[in-house]
């Protein structure tokens, strides 16, 4: 059984009774604990807010490459994570993390490579030490261009 009571200095002091199943004595303990806690900011919001096709040569045209201009709110991210899936979101298809500096505002560009034409699912997650926020979007890549 284990009952606490909270004092004015944000203190608490806790009393904890166990059994002792062999002898039936009981312990007592008695203490004082403190703690801190540190509210942070975090990651609020990532948006997508432009997707550009990459214009490539012929002798480039294996990789169609897309950049994703990214803005975030709150604190400022550390590293990106791309993922990659089927149209419907569930089949992940790459996976790609890096990590980024971000000095005053949070606004960044992100080039992504794709093998091959098709609509994609892509989640982009920017995260810190503390937090996490993702936006997602739909692209379709058309050999070269994306829409």
């Amino acid at each position: 059984m284990t009952t606490a009571s909270s004092n004015s200095d944000t203190s608490t002091n806790v009393e904890l009774l166990e059994d002792n199943p062999d002898g039936g004595c009981h312990i007592y303990r008695n203490g004082y604990y403190r703690t801190g806690i540190s509210v942070v900011e975090g990651i609020l919001e990532v948006n997508i807010i432009q997707m550009t096709s990459i214009q490539m040569t012929e002798s480039q045209a294996e990789n169609s490459l897309v950049d994703f201009v990214v803005t975030c709110q709150g604190s400022l991210p550390t590293d990106v994570c791309t993922v990659v899936s089927d149209p419907t979101c569930q089949v992940s298809k790459s996976v790609v993390c890096d990590p980024i500096v971000v000095t005053d505002e949070c606004l960044l560009t992100i080039r992504r490579a794709f093998e091959e034409p098709g609509t994609y699912c892509i989640n982009i997650t920017l995260g810190d030490d503390t937090s996490q926020a993702l936006a997602s979007t739909l692209i379709s890549v058309n050999g070269g261009e994306s829409t």
